[in-house]
């Protein structure tokens, strides 16, 4: 009974509004030809209900069924539903031609009231539905009463939108807008004034007690967002932002939620938009495994890989709690999706070997890494076994099985290494091409580099001292960084990974590099406090094993755009599959004795353009391990 009574309720409105459109569609057809023959001085009586009205209730009301008239909420209603009344008028008007001509050819039919119909009945049709929408919507207007006063900065399209979604909440009072463009001043959107420019937000601010700015201007750079910035901190009032269009399709955030200013808003990049048809085409219905599936990287692409088609994904996490994580999150928001979750260390050859006969992957990401660059140039051996051994182990493993797709995920490091983290990633990525075997395996490798708010990353520590009250440590004034968000490295990476080469180096363009010193002072300003006033920077000289400026590229690699604009792709340089593999046995010695020294020097002799920088620099914080034989390049 419960179940008939649903469906009534449902289909109760949509009668109502097929109704409602049948008697528009008799009132114009009569009304029209009432008026022509009016005019005559002999009026031709015409009868309610005829063959030729039921003709044309019966065409109309078929077209408009078939056009989807029926399909769209009054509540909702706007130009594209004017318009799809038009063209449902039209087309109805073509039947009801049809359809009288072969009942009476036409006769007493005005040719007038033809003309006049599609316009007439889009009039009937369409002004009933706005009158609704703006009785909704006034309604709604006065339930807000006692809601949040919000002035929002930006009177565009973004702003159109974002007064219906908080209208559509309740909890927000939209009292104004602000925009710059002098064409707005005194006009209204959907009912909202534009009071003045951005400028003057602190003044109007106070005027209007608005409690809440939101600055919708999702597409402008950062130049313009920092200036936003500064304003809504000038007005002492807390304030938010807009998502992207692509943090809504990602299902980061939900239409007309607002979210916090973060900081890669700041950054002066805009993020790349990704093929996500050729992603959803190699990745459709595979099966993937990801290493290092608990961290920052390998979780997201899990999640990446979910959401684009990945039938089955194998987890591998040496982290039990991680590894816990990442899985019960799957698991949540993909329950289509398979999970093998497998604890262990994917550089030992029985667990790697164990979690490809599980899930029998098209294709493996080796996320797996250590990568904390002061932390390795004193922990050489576990530097060595964990990226380069263990990507040996993996990558060989995958050939082995036959996997279609093996993907590095490297670093702008591995460029001109100067310290152990980039050595160990260049000789990991040398290896993986030692092991190409053009009949099996394809080995591509993927490098970026830092990650905003990655695990280990300055944007949480610098977070985590703000909040502590500061000081903010950089480690030099002039120290520049390449950056991206998670979500966008890791798409890159799929995108890089569906192009389709054998072997390749790709490089993603991060942008223009980040000087360290402005992002701490711009995430001191998003914590609503002055740099060098509030909370104090210091600079604490360079770590082991750092230098001033990361580079993306190899002179000698020579990369050429692909299909993607931010992606380059390079053919590996040469190497020789002998010297990499006598360099690994010496490796693996130097890691079985822990014998610093000579995996050291096997280091330097495996990575020809390793450059450590000077050892008695890095030493005032550390204790490192000496490359013998190698003269030290100053940053």
């Amino acid at each position: 009974m419960s179940t008939w009574k649903d469906r009534l309720k449902y289909r109760l409105p949509r009668m109502a509004v097929v109704l409602h459109d049948l008697v528009m569609v008799w009132v114009c057809w009569q009304g029209l030809h009432y008026l022509r023959y009016a005019l005559q001085p002999m009026p031709l009586e015409l009868a309610p209900f005829s063959p030729t009205v039921i003709i044309v209730l019966v065409a109309q009301g078929l077209v408009s069924w078939r056009v989807g008239l029926y399909r769209g909420l009054w509540r909702f209603a706007s130009v594209p539903d004017l318009i799809n009344i038009f063209v449902a008028g039209v087309l109805g008007l073509v039947g009801i031609l049809i359809g009288l001509f072969l009942y009476s050819r036409l006769d007493l039919v005005s040719r007038a009231a033809l003309l006049l119909y599609p316009f007439a009945l889009t009039l009937l049709l369409g002004v009933p539905r706005l009158l609704f929408r703006a009785w909704k919507d006034q309604r709604m207007l006065q339930t807000a009463e006692g809601a949040e006063r919000v002035l929002i900065l930006g009177a565009g399209q973004a702003g159109e939108a974002l007064i219906r979604d908080l209208r559509r909440t309740g909890r927000y009072d939209p009292i104004g807008f602000l925009d710059d463009a002098a064409a707005l001043r005194g006009s209204r959107v959907h009912g909202v004034p534009v009071l003045g420019r951005t400028e003057d937000v602190a003044r109007i601010a106070r005027e209007t007690g608005a409690q809440l700015l939101v600055i919708a201007m999702p597409s402008v750079d950062a130049i313009v967002m920092r200036r936003m910035i500064a304003l809504c901190e000038h007005s002492g009032l807390p304030f938010r932002t807009v998502p992207r269009i692509s943090d809504i399709l990602e299902g980061r955030f939900l239409p007309g939620q607002l979210k916090e200013v973060a900081i890669e808003d700041l950054l002066g990049r805009q993020p790349h938009r990704p093929d996500w048809k050729a992603i959803r085409d190699w990745l459709g219905a595979r099966s993937v495994l990801v290493t290092g599936a608990g961290g920052s990287i390998g979780s997201e692409l899990c999640r990446q890989c979910a959401r684009h088609g990945a039938q089955r994904i194998a987890l591998v996490e040496i982290d039990e709690l991680a590894l816990l994580t990442v899985q019960a999150a799957l698991r949540r928001d993909f329950p289509g999706i398979e999970c093998i979750p497998v604890l262990g260390d994917c550089g030992d050859p029985a667990v790697i070997a164990h979690a490809l006969r599980l899930a029998e992957p098209e294709a493996v990401f080796h996320a797996a890494a250590y990568k904390q660059v002061p932390l390795l140039q004193g922990q050489l051996r576990e530097a060595v076994r964990n990226n380069v051994l263990a990507t040996e182990v993996v990558a060989r493993a995958c050939r082995d099985a036959g996997v279609g797709t093996f993907v590095l995920i490297s670093t702008d490091k591995a460029v001109d290494p100067v310290n152990v983290l980039g050595a160990s990633k260049r000789l990991a990525e040398m290896v993986c091409q030692s092991l190409v075997d053009a009949r099996s395996t394809r080995m591509v490798t993927v490098r970026f580099g830092n990650v905003l708010d990655s695990a280990g990353s300055v944007v949480p520590l610098f977070r985590e001292q703000i909040r502590r009250g500061g000081p903010v440590t950089v480690t030099h004034p002039e120290v520049t960084r390449y950056f991206m968000t998670i979500p966008e490295a890791c798409q890159l990476i799929l995108q890089a990974s569906s192009i389709g080469a054998q072997q390749a180096i790709y490089t993603l363009d991060m942008g223009e590099p980040v000087s360290i010193r402005v992002l701490a002072e711009q995430m001191i300003l998003l914590a609503g406090k002055q740099p060098d006033r509030d909370i104090a920077i210091e600079f604490t000289g360079l770590r082991p094993g750092e230098r001033l400026h990361e580079t993306l590229f190899h002179a000698d690699e020579h990369y050429t755009p692909t299909v993607h604009p931010g992606i380059l792709q390079a053919p590996p340089r040469g190497v020789s599959n002998e010297r990499v593999a006598q360099s690994l046995e010496r490796l693996r010695a130097g890691v079985r004795a822990y014998d610093l020294d000579a995996l050291a020097e096997a280091l330097c002799i495996a990575v020809p353009e390793f450059s450590p920088m000077d050892d008695a620099d890095a030493a005032r914080n550390a204790r490192v391990v000496a490359f013998p034989g190698r003269r030290a390049r100053l940053q």
